[in-house]
């Protein structure tokens, strides 16, 4: 039985990987793959009738950890520097807007037709209006980097903002002046946690010389993001915080005190640190995602007394995106079909307690809602007109000859002047 479970584990996750191989060349998101690959061996168990343990309970833990490895991932291939201020501009609102449009629609909508409070129907919808960085991220490799830089703040600031106004309203009962006041403290409190966090870490990825080094730091990241939950700080802050630093060091030098960490050294270790992240966010990225479609029950997909909910949403949370991008005079395409919903949507929804919950908000709505959005940006993304980047198209120019090289040249000289 042990070396049945090795094989079928082992197998599944490098199924897994060739999903993700070819996501770049199919343009389908593995999502959708990773669902329907985890619903088949949910079928074949029943098929043969295996008995196997309830894995739900551990679905809530590999997305917090997930999310951690997702959004950490995300902030180190982030440039932080002036010329990225507008698109950091852009991102920020392109993730705040959206949330608190699509919060108010759909909670006026759940209010409207189920009577329920206005409070509980915000917290209901917020997991519809988070965008899924686990799903937008790995899926935008093949577009242009200006647009996949814009997909990952976007996305990574959409996964941060919808939980501290998740948490919010979720821990005060009442909303009041107060309640701000004390939301700014914890804010402040996590912004300083952040900081020297951030130095400790940095100082132990720079000073370990043990052959293992890369782990105990991941780990001590996710103890640190574990203990500021239990005090219900926004702990992605402290995540997007560390990424950022120790992924822009260069861009740090200008401080005296970040001389003291060799930022020469210290960049080293960060690329391999980059990735082991990039890998570990993968696995678990993967395990979630196959465990999510196991636990999926063909009759929530096919429910027909939440598909119209369901398409309303959909429909909703792209119209809002439309406008969103024209405010920001970004392209539509493909930008505006990047907007899938995933493991984020479902660790909010798993965290609404039982007396807040609405009853047509169930696992049918999210998984259709789920789906639909996959599709869609699966759709937007094999329709793209893909543009090859400029460097692509100079190394096309230098391989024509030495007239095109020539042509090649007169430009640069013309760009410099």
């Amino acid at each position: 039985m042990t070396i049945t479970i090795v094989i079928t584990f082992c197998t599944l996750l490098l199924i897994a990987y060739v999903f993700d191989l070819t996501s770049a060349k199919t343009k389908v998101p593995s999502v959708i793959f990773l669902l329907l690959l985890g619903w088949s061996v949910r079928k074949l168990t029943v098929l043969i009738d295996l008995p196997l343990p309830d894995f739900s309970p551990f679905l809530p833990v590999l997305g917090t950890i997930g999310l951690i490895l997702i959004v950490l991932e995300g902030s180190l291939e982030l440039e932080l520097n002036k010329s990225k201020f507008g698109l950091i501009g852009k991102s920020f609102l392109g993730a705040l807007l959206p949330i608190i449009a699509l919060a108010f629609i759909f909670a006026f909508a759940f209010r409207y037709f189920g009577d329920y409070s206005l409070r509980d129907s915000i917290v209901n919808a917020i997991p519809f209006c988070v965008i899924s960085s686990a799903i937008a991220i790995p899926s935008v490799r093949n577009l242009q980097s200006h647009n996949k830089e814009f997909v990952i703040y976007e996305s990574s600031l959409s996964d941060i903002l919808g939980v501290l106004l998740f948490n919010f309203l979720a821990f005060n009962e009442v909303i009041t002046a107060s309640s701000f006041g004390y939301f700014a403290f914890q804010l402040l409190i996590i912004a300083v946690v952040s900081f020297i966090a951030t130095i400790g870490l940095s100082f132990l990825l720079n000073k370990i010389e043990h052959h293992v080094k890369f782990v105990p730091i991941i780990l001590l990241v996710v103890l640190i993001y574990a203990v500021s939950e239990i005090y219900h700080l926004p702990a992605l802050i402290f995540i997007l915080i560390f990424g950022l630093a120790i992924g822009n060091l260069d861009e740090l030098k200008k401080f005296e005190w970040i001389k003291r960490f060799k930022p020469e050294d210290l960049n080293t270790e960060v690329t391999k640190f980059k990735e082991l992240t990039t890998e570990a966010a993968f696995l678990i990225r993967a395990i979630f995602f196959i465990l999510f479609g196991y636990l999926i029950e063909t009759i929530e997909v096919i429910n027909t007394d939440t598909f119209i909910w369901s398409l309303g949403v959909v429909i909703c949370i792209f119209a809002v995106r439309a406008i969103q991008l024209k405010l920001s005079k970004l392209p539509l395409r493909p930008l505006l079909f990047v907007a899938p919903r995933g493991l984020i949507t479902i660790l909010l929804f798993l965290s609404i307690a039982p007396p807040k919950s609405i009853p047509f908000v169930n696992n049918s709505l999210v998984i259709q809602v789920i789906i639909l959005t996959a599709l869609v940006m699966m759709i937007g993304l094999m329709t793209n007109k893909t543009q090859k980047p400029e460097l692509e198209k100079n190394q096309d120019t230098l391989s024509q000859g030495p007239q095109s090289l020539e042509i090649f040249k007169n430009k640069n000289s013309s760009q410099k002047v």
